[in-house]
């Protein structure tokens, strides 16, 4: 049977040409609604006194062949003044022509001039004028591009990362989530707060600004395809209504929810989350254990940031260490993951490690060269 399906990379392709030349009025509403609040990562652009300097030097060079070109043909010209075509003359003519002031007391009286003038000057004329209002044409193919843009993202985000709230904690679990490998186009930041936001496309992120405990508003960050989800507001009860949220539009995606209070924990299981992280607490065990022992502190502190010194990572078992001690690992073995257990290395089932399991281990950081 023959299939006469169009491969993926085409499919894109063609995607993206019907949304510069035609989209349905649905497809035009949502994309308009979404430029409202999604941002994309912020681009280097040209300063905007380079951008004045390259217009008026495509201006003058426009002037100039136009003034060149009535120069060579000067005899087809007549000036009412003194019946000859200087290079003054033409000069002024190129001017006058291309500003569409036409005083006519120059005019081309040849068949070449005027032929000249229907197949030359006169594209050149309009040239001029696309310079002169080019920064209105800048600000309406600006505001095309980022609507094709925020269409072909749309289109195309499957897997990602949805991060709901973008301040210490969000952006913290940002820079976690790079140095494990996750790219930065596959983030997507959501926050109520405009400041948040940008702060986001500065760093290189898709960011929806609004607020996340409404649907519409995950909808725009195309939560019901993401893989995973981190809940990181300010207020434990928004982070409830979010995570409720969250779980109504993706059934299946691991969601990480963070609150300040241990009682709430509770709550935000209830509604959905895959793991709740107590931010007060957890504080305040390591001011405790810093306490009575800052090296261990610091210890800690080395563990759960990625890339400082030592990590605490997961890995899927090597080849080679199927079927052998968790001690005989290169690296320091602290539990293994068998299925839905967790084993801890005191466990008497962790006698040696079997093919699919996953290790939590301690290693070395590997130091990442800045591009």
């Amino acid at each position: 049977m023959n299939d006469q399906r169009q491969p993926p990379y085409r499919t894109k392709r063609l995607s993206l040409l019907r949304s510069v030349w035609y989209r349905t009025s649905t497809e035009a509403r949502d994309d308009a609604e979404a430029g409202r609040s999604i941002s994309m990562p912020t681009q280097s652009a040209t300063p905007p006194l380079q951008q004045v300097l390259r217009r008026l030097a495509m201006a003058l060079l426009v002037l100039a062949v136009t003034t060149l070109i009535v120069y060579v043909d000067r005899a087809g010209y007549r000036d009412s003044a003194d019946g000859s075509v200087g290079l003054l003359d033409a000069a002024y003519y190129a001017t006058v022509t291309l500003s569409t002031t036409g005083y006519g007391d120059i005019t081309p009286v040849s068949d070449s001039a005027r032929l000249t003038n229907i197949l030359v000057i006169t594209p050149l004329r309009v040239l001029f004028l696309i310079i002169l209002v080019g920064t209105t044409l800048e600000v309406l193919t600006e505001r095309t591009r980022q609507q094709v843009r925020i269409h072909r993202w749309r289109a195309r985000t499957r897997d990602h990362v949805v991060v709901i709230g973008y301040g210490t904690k969000g952006r913290h679990a940002v820079q976690t989530l790079a140095g494990q490998g996750v790219t930065k186009d596959r983030i997507v930041v959501v926050d109520a707060q405009h400041k948040a936001a940008d702060l986001a496309g500065e760093d290189g992120l898709v960011s929806v600004t609004g607020d996340a405990t409404r649907s519409e508003t995950l909808l725009k960050a195309e939560v019901q395809n993401a893989s995973r989800v981190i809940v990181a507001p300010q207020r434990d009860d928004t982070a409830a209504l979010v995570t409720l949220t969250a779980r109504q539009l993706n059934r299946h995606a691991t969601i990480v929810a963070a609150v300040r209070e241990d009682e709430n924990a509770p709550l935000l299981k209830q509604s959905g989350a895959d793991t709740v992280i107590t931010s007060s607490s957890s504080a305040g065990r390591l001011l405790g254990v810093s306490m009575v022992s800052p090296s261990v502190a610091r210890t800690l502190e080395d563990l759960m940031t990625l890339g400082s010194g030592l990590d605490l990572i997961e890995r899927p078992v090597l080849d080679d260490e199927v079927g052998r001690a968790p001690r005989d690992s290169a690296d320091l073995v602290v539990a293994v993951v068998r299925g839905k257990q967790l084993l801890d290395y005191t466990d008497a089932r962790l006698t040696d490690m079997h093919e699919g399991d996953r290790v939590i281990v301690v290693s070395r950081a590997v130091p990442t060269v800045a591009s």
